[in-house]
């Protein structure tokens, strides 16, 4: 599964990637091998857009769905926006579950 988080630069959004990995590698039920993870700027959105599995906004860029709506829906791309205190507490965990079941509804819809 390829998660893409999105944000206005990319620093901080490393750090929420980097625990959400650390959440993974210590699950007992998630495989390591299973996902792949990538931090973008929203304006690289287009060049990375293609085998997404799930978009995470940070909240810092929340305001621009508008703009990645478009991008993301002929991909049928399920995608959560990462609130403000999640986001500062850098909880991979509770984005990685998001994410998990952002996925899982998209896939209850097809």
């Amino acid at each position: 599964m390829k998660i893409v988080l999105c944000c206005a630069g990319g620093f901080s959004t490393t750090m929420l990637m980097d625990s959400m990995k650390k959440t993974v590698k210590d699950s007992a039920k998630l495989n390591e091998a299973d996902f792949e993870f990538k931090a973008i700027p929203v304006d690289l959105l287009n060049a990375e857009v293609e085998n997404t599995d799930v978009l995470v906004v940070g909240p810092q860029i929340a305001h621009k769905i508008d703009y990645i709506k478009p991008i993301i829906d002929p991909y049928k791309i399920p995608y959560v926006i990462v609130d403000k205190e999640t986001y500062g507490k850098m909880d991979g965990a509770t984005v990685m579950k998001m994410a998990l079941i952002a996925r899982k509804k998209a896939d209850m819809n097809k």
